[in-house]
């Protein structure tokens, strides 16, 4: 028993949990965006897997880490204005809009990938930033202060994105929006306008989620995400749509996913049992949100579409 604890309470798992958690953290930021609008987007998953093609394909070409970031953020950009026109102008069912966005995302990565690159290869990825003093703190310092600055910056929006929400007048916008869009649009706030914002928000922190996750492996290969853009949705269930709530859902996702892959580095747990251990962070997830369903009030028009009459 000793000998696991140690394992699983070790600076490396620490580390790794953070890492992995980043890439379901800003995809849960930008969704909890979106969904306090209104609106939720099944198509979190697809837009990260296309994002991160086109960071990796970018970063392959070119050999520029930033330009990769750049990329990925525009093809969110982009996958975000196709989706907000779908759903807010044509009032397409957002679900099934959604879905329509992760096929075309995972099946189109997929072409681009078998078509200009075939085999994977290795790219550069993003190095570690040792941030002076804190990086030398015993213990805490190589697994707090050591990371890359995607890492540091999907930290530092959770406060700005509570900050978005709680202070300013477009945060107030999206509350009102997400729970009576008639009422609020009767009273001068374009529901359409702020629920368009939320969604290009919603994807440009999914499509850098998408350019993280694959710089931070450095290589690309098909179906890259496994379903991480459902679970960040799931996520944002979890933490009740508050920045913070997502954060501590996410924290706890990547560090049960990396005490799992230590255990399994170490060959603590079976052969036999190593892929039922691998479902250990979504039954996680499931249970989680099994318990707190009745008990977080969802924004009240949360996937109902608006229509000006």
């Amino acid at each position: 028993m000793l000998e696991y604890l140690e394992a699983i309470f070790s600076v490396a798992v620490l580390a790794s949990g953070i890492r992995l958690a980043t890439p379901y953290l800003l995809a849960g930021l930008g969704e909890t965006v979106g969904q306090r609008s209104g609106v939720l987007n099944l198509g979190v998953d697809g837009v990260m897997q296309l994002s991160a093609f086109f960071a990796y394909w970018t970063v392959l070409v070119h050999e520029n880490l930033w330009l990769g970031i750049g990329v990925s953020v525009l093809v969110g950009l982009v996958m975000g204005i196709i989706y907000a026109i779908v759903t807010v102008f044509f009032e397409a069912q957002q679900g099934i809009s959604g879905i329509g966005i992760f096929l075309f995302g995972l099946g189109f990565s997929d072409l681009m990938f078998q078509k200009n690159v075939g085999t994977p290869r290795f790219v550069k990825s993003l190095p570690d930033v040792r941030i002076p003093v804190l990086s030398d703190l015993p213990v805490l310092g190589e697994a707090l202060f050591s990371h890359s600055v995607v890492i540091y910056g999907a930290f530092l929006l959770v406060p700005a994105v509570a900050w978005l929400l709680r202070k300013t007048t477009f945060g107030m916008n999206v509350r009102a929006v997400g729970e009576n869009p008639q009422a609020a649009d009767s009273l001068g706030v374009s529901a359409q306008r702020t629920r368009f914002i939320a969604i290009l928000i919603g994807n440009v922190l999914a499509g850098l989620a998408g350019g993280a996750l694959v710089l931070q492996l450095g290589v690309f290969q098909p179906n890259l995400t496994q379903g991480l853009g459902f679970i960040a949705v799931a996520l944002v269930y979890f933490g009740a749509w508050r920045p913070s709530g997502v954060m501590v859902g996410a924290l706890l996702y990547g560090l049960v996913a990396a005490s799992v892959l230590q255990l399994k580095a170490l060959q603590l747990i079976p052969r036999s049992y190593s892929d039922i251990a691998a479902m250990a962070p979504a039954v996680l997830t499931i249970a989680a949100l099994v318990i707190l369903a009745g008990r977080v009030k969802a924004p009240a028009a949360l996937t109902r579409p608006f229509a000006r009459h």
